[in-house]
């Protein structure tokens, strides 16, 4: 079993940055794919962004492309997402995710385990 646990969400004024972190627990990631995901109040959750095992594939939602990044440091079994130019509608629970496999997927169905989340804000 893989625990993940993400931290680094708050507060934070349009225009800022914040960097979430995910952090994983009871196997390596070194053959899975991780990725976030997002889930504003009243609506389905979302794919954010997605990193193939060995980094070579970053997909990114349109929504989001050019101001976040994602990365990994498989030394850490740690995943993060750096979020840049943040805006009121970037306001959600965000959640890391992880499946066996060596190319992402876009789905949250693809994924097996799942973070708890962390709440991002984006208001003045």
């Amino acid at each position: 079993q893989v625990q993940l646990v993400e931290s680094g969400g708050g507060l934070v004024q349009p225009g800022g940055s914040l960097r979430l972190s995910c952090a994983a627990s009871g196997r390596t990631f070194s053959g899975y794919t991780r990725g976030w995901f997002r889930q504003a109040p009243g609506k389905e959750r979302e794919f954010v962004a997605a990193i193939s095992s060995g980094g070579f594939m970053t997909p990114y939602a349109d929504s989001v492309k050019g101001r976040f990044t994602i990365s990994g440091d498989n030394a850490k079994n740690s995943i993060y997402l750096q979020m840049n130019s943040l805006k009121p509608e970037d306001t959600a629970v965000y959640y890391c995710a992880a499946r066996f496999g060596f190319e992402p997927r876009l789905r949250s169905t693809a994924y097996d385990y799942w973070g708890q989340g962390t709440q991002v804000t984006v208001s003045s």
